[in-house]
């Protein structure tokens, strides 16, 4: 009798274990044209957007807090972003609108960032472009608004941003 239970723990051990839902570790690295080597760090969290939705207007959040290195400064029409390490994150301008940030540096897991230090991207939000069911970070060519800059896109739920890196 013990070794069935023992075996029947076994099973359920082994398949909670087998069934459990994965997230990865990711790394995207890109070199602009101009040389610049942009690496970001993340990991596949479940898009929970009741978080999203509870944040207020002008506070930075960041799921997970992945981080993008820049190898060189970078500029765009309305930022300068020195090189280095920073946390990305979006902060909530509107009921219903976001924009693209990166915080200087890693953020602690119970750290409350100041949203004024952040590098604010030109962004443009997006809640029609499909559900991303883990989040989902890129560095993309730009198109529309952004056609020929470098864009940071950042897929959340059905919250979708796009920033200008360059």
């Amino acid at each position: 009798m013990k070794r069935t239970v023992g075996l029947g723990l076994g099973v359920v051990l082994v398949a909670s274990v087998a069934l459990a839902h994965p997230h990865f570790n990711k790394t995207v690295t890109v070199t602009l044209p101009q040389g610049v080597e942009i690496t970001i760090t993340y990991n596949t969290t479940p898009a929970n957007e009741a978080h999203a939705q509870t944040a207020k207007v002008g506070e930075f959040v960041t799921p997970r807090r992945p981080v993008l290195k820049l190898s060189a400064e970078l500029k765009t029409d309305k930022a300068t972003i020195p090189a280095g390490e920073y946390t990305i994150g979006a902060i909530k301008t509107a009921e219903k609108d976001w924009v693209l940030a990166l915080y200087p540096g890693r953020i602690a897991r119970n750290d409350t960032p100041d949203a004024a230090k952040a590098v604010r991207l030109e962004s443009v939000f997006s809640a029609d472009k499909g559900t991303a069911e883990h989040m989902l970070i890129d560095i993309t060519p730009g198109s529309g608004k952004f056609e020929g800059k470098a864009v940071l896109t950042l897929h959340f739920g059905s919250l979708f941003l796009a920033g200008v890196l360059a």
